[in-house]
């Protein structure tokens, strides 16, 4: 690379400081970016909002081209190289002079031209700080630049203590006019207007102006959206990623079911349009969500994405699983390029990296190397920019969408000519539930659709879902029958706790059952794991498995480990199949969503009515016990801990006006009637109005946009703190931590596998410390890899 001022070219100016041996040119990198518009817009057409601007993509497009134009400046090209210095000014403010220049000489209107500078000025930093005056991230450029700058300094002649520096000859200058004067088919103009520093002082000061109050949220959806598609073709050009093309969903799907479609099946598989529906567990509602998602994909343009949202972490890694089993890989693939989108993400691939290995070589899982933690950062990355069609989420990612800005209006903008599938909506609370249906009203502007599915809706959820959505809501619920009933249910005063409930479940294990019994806290589930381990394992001699614990405060790698032992030891009994092995599993609410897992007998403690049919869809799944309906026994609380007393006072009130009508059994219908008594409360009716007043506060202040240009990391703030866990690392871990990660091999990912996710009030009970060079925060506390943290004294939540 030339270093020397006055003799560069445009040939040998460069974008990135990678790869080392021959970094990109400018050049490249901006016809690669403008190139990668070309695939957006394929994937999005014009959908939903993007209709009502025809200009949005050949805005984009310009933006593209010009958006790294200030990049030829000597300061920053210096900066690149190995020890440089820092330049100190922004590349996108200097870029602004170019766009100046060529919207002249192309008579550009004065929209084109204000949305475009906008664009290339805002790619990497907001234009304007927090509307409110909070402390936001990274300085704005109203911050940066104002009436203090030494505007010729920064961008025409620097002083520097080896002499001047010349940001741009003139004859850098003219190559690169040339150059992106070709690039929009037109001859080079000719400049003899100000000079560059002046005319992106001009026109950042316009910029500043246009957008220094609050627009109509028509308009700043749309910005934002543009906003979002120059910084995707940004990431995905400059990783080199190209977004696919191949839907491992079939439009077909349906009819290669490997058996008859169910009736719900079928009109899911038919429905044109937003779909609600309700099925039993066991019924095959995965595949009818499936079914619905493909027949969406044939009459939306585009190539639409499907997303598929789960609330907990380890239902991700199920729901992922799955779907690379039963789906389809493009040409060349061994499996379907499933996309995985949450926050331990680097994780889950690197587990399965380490396994790809060992069975490669046909060695044990070892540890993984630094190259393949690289490897796996690399995918996870190219995940996060969102290059699969389709995907599995939690609302929570979705959701940080609404920050928009330069991070994460991209976010936003893959939301649009979507298909979502929102499985078990059921299991968040009426705070997040209403965010997720104003969500769904954005979703619906952006021409996106979207299902809900469920065992356990309630009517007011869907009395909710529908009047947020503007187009019509199609209502399936799968016909009465259709699962055969697979429980006998026993309401019992005694606490899981009790005396009395711990030998029957040993009774149970010593009978050769397998047995489920699901706790509300931590603190219980480890306490009935440790009184009922020996008896499980008596009974299995040998077997590691016989006894197994599942919730959320185990490190990474063991609760993955948990996980695989439980779907390998409890699987879904088969047609036929006249017995199972026995065995004991005790867990929290971790379990309820998604894990297919079967047992033979079932106690859980009184919860949310939701959270009680779903702990019942894991016995006796799919009603093919030979002894027909199984035990299912409910024990009341000692203490209503994680959850509201409104929401399992209900609950227990409706279990026992059931067995009061005569109900013994808790087939499909008995469990709607548990929803109708339950929300008919006076807690229901506090329910449906505390989802709606979240839906409609969120939606006025996360989903307006009016101020698009200012910086939103406050709000991140706001939804880390309600969405958002934090990995900690035990004391007693932190010389492999230390090895994992700075050793020879050492990465960050490499030690990942150690962490303990937890909330963050939950560190000060563990009297965290923050490891400023690890980057980790600390805790105390006693840790086994059977029985996992003992659980803090402060109050849990539901996720």
């Amino acid at each position: 690379m030339t270093s020397r001022s006055g003799v560069r070219g445009l040939a040998e100016v460069r974008a990135k400081s990678v790869p080392v041996e021959d970094p990109e040119r400018l050049t490249t990198h901006s016809r690669i970016v403008h190139g990668m518009v070309g695939q957006i817009k394929e994937r999005l057409a014009s959908a939903g909002v993007l209709a009502a601007e025809p200009s949005f993509w050949s805005r984009v497009r310009r933006a593209a081209l010009l958006h790294d134009a200030g990049k030829i400046a000597e300061g920053f090209q210096q900066q690149l190289r190995p020890g440089g210095a820092v330049w100190g000014q922004r590349h996108e403010v200097l870029s602004l002079a170019y766009v100046d220049i060529l919207a002249t000489a192309l008579d550009w209107n004065d929209e084109d031209r204000l949305m475009i500078a906008t664009l290339v000025a805002t790619h990497h930093r907001a234009l304007h700080s927090s509307a409110s005056g909070a402390a936001g991230g990274k300085p704005c450029l109203s911050h940066l630049y104002n009436s203090r700058t030494r505007w010729a300094d920064a961008f025409t002649s620097t002083h520097r203590p080896d002499g001047e520096q010349v940001q741009v000859t003139r004859r850098l200058h003219r190559e690169a006019i040339a150059w992106y004067a070709g690039a929009l088919h037109t001859d080079p103009p000719h400049d003899c207007g100000p000079p560059l520093a002046e005319r992106a002082r001009q026109l950042l000061e316009q910029l500043l102006g246009a957008w220094r109050h609050p627009v109509k949220a028509h308009q700043g959806l749309l910005a934002v959206l543009a906003q979002g598609a120059l910084t995707l073709a940004d990431h995905a050009g400059s990783a080199h990623v190209d977004l696919q093309t191949h839907l491992p969903l079939p439009a077909d799907y349906i009819s290669r079911l490997p058996y008859t479609p169910y009736a719900h099946q079928r009109k899911a598989a038919t429905t044109d349009g937003h779909l609600v529906l309700v099925a039993p567990t066991g019924s095959g509602k995965t595949e009818a969500g499936l079914a619905w998602a493909a027949q969406q994909t044939t009459t939306m343009p585009g190539l639409p994405r499907v997303v598929w949202t789960l609330p907990y972490r380890a239902s991700l890694n199920a729901a992922r699983r799955r779907l690379q089993r039963d789906l389809y890989p493009a040409t060349g693939d061994d499996i379907p390029d499933i996309g995985l989108l949450h926050g331990t993400v680097a994780h889950t691939l690197l587990s399965e990296a380490v396994d790809d290995c060992a069975s490669d070589d046909n060695r044990q899982p070892t540890e993984p190397t630094a190259a393949m933690a690289r490897q796996a950062r690399a995918r996870a990355g190219a995940m996060r920019l969102f290059t699969q069609r389709l995907r599995v989420a939690t609302p929570h990612q979705l959701l940080r969408g609404a920050i928009a800005g330069p991070v994460y209006s991209s976010t936003l903008l893959e939301q649009t000519n979507s298909v979502f599938v929102l499985d078990e909506l059921h299991a968040y609370e009426p705070e997040t539930f209403g965010r997720l249906c104003a969500a769904m009203g954005l979703w619906e502007r952006l021409g996106s659709r979207v299902a809900v599915l469920s065992a356990t809706l309630s009517p007011p959820m869907i009395e909710v879902i529908d009047e947020s959505l503007h187009l019509p809501v199609a209502f399936h619920r799968a016909p009465q029958g259709t699962s055969p009933v697979r429980h006998r249910l026993v309401l019992d005063d005694n606490a899981l706790t009790d005396p009395v409930s711990v030998e029957r479940l040993r009774t149970w294990l010593h009978q050769g059952h397998s047995v489920l019994a699901v706790a509300n806290t931590v603190a219980t589930a480890q306490w009935l794991f440790k009184e009922l381990n020996d008896d499980a394992h008596a009974h299995s001699p040998g077997d590691p498995h016989a006894a197994l614990l599942l919730h959320s405060r185990f490190k990474n790698r063991d609760r993955d480990a948990i996980e695989k032992n439980l779907l390998k030891r409890h699987p879904e009994r088969r047609q036929g199949e006249e017995r199972l092995p026995g065995g004991l599993a005790v867990a929290t609410q971790t379990v309820e969503v998604s894990l297919q897992l079967d047992f033979d007998r079932g106690a859980v403690e009184n919860a949310p009515i939701e959270a009680v049919a779903q702990r019942a869809g894991r016995v006796n799944r799919r009603g093919l016990h030979p002894q027909g309906a199984v035990e299912f026994r409910v024990h009341q609380n000692q203490s209503n801990r994680p959850y509201g007393p409104g929401a399992v006072n209900a609950s227990w009130e409706a279990l026992t006006a059931l067995m009061a009508e005569g109900t013994s059994t808790l087939s499909e219908q008995d469990i709607d009637r548990l929803l109708a008594l339950a929300y008919t409360t006076e807690w229901g009716t506090q329910w449906k109005e505390a989802a709606r007043q979240a839906r409609d506060t969120f939606a006025a202040d996360f989903l307006t946009f009016t101020d698009p240009f200012h910086d939103r990391t406050e709000f991140a703030r706001k939804l880390s703190e309600q969405f958002d866990s934090i990995e900690a690392l035990h004391r007693d871990d932190l010389d492999e931590y230390h090895e994992l990660t700075t050793g020879r091999e050492g990465h960050p990912l490499r030690a990942t596998g150690l962490l303990i996710p937890l909330r963050y009030g939950s560190l000060k009970t563990y009297r965290a410390q923050y490891d400023r060079k690890l980057g980790v925060h600390v805790i105390d506390g006693e840790y086994d890899k059977a029985t996992g943290l003992e659980p803090p004294g402060e109050p849990e939540t539901i996720l």
